[in-house]
Order: C-alpha cells, then structure tokens, then sequence
C-alpha cells in the first residue's frame, strides 16, 4: 500500500502542474497559437509538458514532503472520490471528444472551431471535466496521504478556476450570445437542483 500511496503522490505533483501550464500557455494565447497551426501547437506543448514532468520527477521526493501514512479511512474517502471523477468522466465522454479535450477547436485558424457543448451533463454544469479534474486530485491526495499531494490538490481549485474564466472568455469569442446565453442558464461547477 506505501508504494501506491508514493506513485499516487508522485504522479499528482508531477503531472498536475504541466498539464495546468498547458491551458495557461493557450487560452490567454489563443490568437498566436492558431497562427502557428494546430499541429505544431500541440508538439510545442507536448514538448514543454514532457520537460515540465521531467524536470518535477527529478525533485519528486522533495515536493512530496511529509508522508502521513497509510489511513484506512482516507483510502475509503479516496475510493468515494475516485468514483465521483470517474463517474463524471464517463458522463461528460459522451461529449467531450479526444479532439475537443486537447483544444484543436481553439486553435482552428477562423477561431470558430466546434460547437457549443450544451447536451448531457453539459445541460447541468459548464464545466464538467474541470469538477472531474478536482474532485480526481482530491481523491490522489487523499489516498498518498503526502503534504506536497495536499498543497498541489488545494491549489488546484484556484488554479482550475482561473483557467475557466480563460476558457469562457476564450468561449464567449468563439461563439458570442450563444456562451453567454448558455452561461446564463448553466452553472460553472454545481448543477441546480431539480
């Protein structure tokens, strides 16, 4: 169990950060981006990404910092979680294509790529995947059960909804009164009851 713990950890505080500077480097960029073309986008991207991971994986064990030990109720916790994101995933997969989730609609050179996505789980939040990816981060956290895994998880809510109001300014762009109507009507992260 210590060992999933570490490889839970280590994965959370070596990969989270990339791939969060990932939307950083595109949504505020969105317009230079799609002058250098879709393709070549998504290999510089990769390309500082697999440096990002590389250059945390070699400071790893210092970013994981104090290790709690194995909880049996945070794993539970961790389970509940996991099936929260997972359950999500599933949800918003209907709708969310491979294709959509790397950005090539945003980087389309007319800058109206895609369509709106407002179906399924989409009628009931904005931002389905960005709940998944929290929610996910809670649930690697808790499950390490390392400092560096909570400080990472607990920045992932404010980093996560800096990138949304990137998107949805991207969003409104893209697809105007449309977004904005949808906006209106759909919440960012809790859906509504009834």
């Amino acid at each position: 169990m210590d060992t999933a713990r570490y490889v839970f950890g280590v994965l959370l505080v070596i990969g989270l950060p990339p791939g969060m500077l990932w939307w950083f480097l595109v949504h505020p960029f969105v317009g230079f981006w799609r002058r250098v073309g879709a393709v070549e986008t998504l290999i510089i991207m990769s390309a500082i990404g697999v440096l990002g991971v590389v250059g945390l994986l070699a400071i790893k064990d210092t970013l994981l910092l104090t290790d709690y030990g194995t909880q049996p109720g945070l794993v539970a916790l961790a389970a509940a979680l996991a099936t929260g994101s997972v359950w999500i995933a599933v949800k918003r997969r209907k709708h969310l294509t491979t294709r959509i989730l790397v950005g090539l609609p945003e980087l389309e050179e007319s800058g109206h790529g895609g369509s709106l996505l407002s179906e399924g789980i989409y009628s009931r939040v904005r931002h389905p995947r960005y709940v998944e990816i929290v929610v996910g981060c809670l649930a690697y956290a808790v499950f390490a059960n390392y400092l560096g895994a909570y400080i990472v998880a607990g920045l992932t809510v404010p980093v996560v909804h800096l990138i949304v109001l990137l998107e949805e300014k991207e969003l409104i762009d893209r697809f105007g009164d449309e977004y904005v109507d949808y906006a209106a009507r759909v919440p960012r992260y809790i859906p509504r009851r009834g």
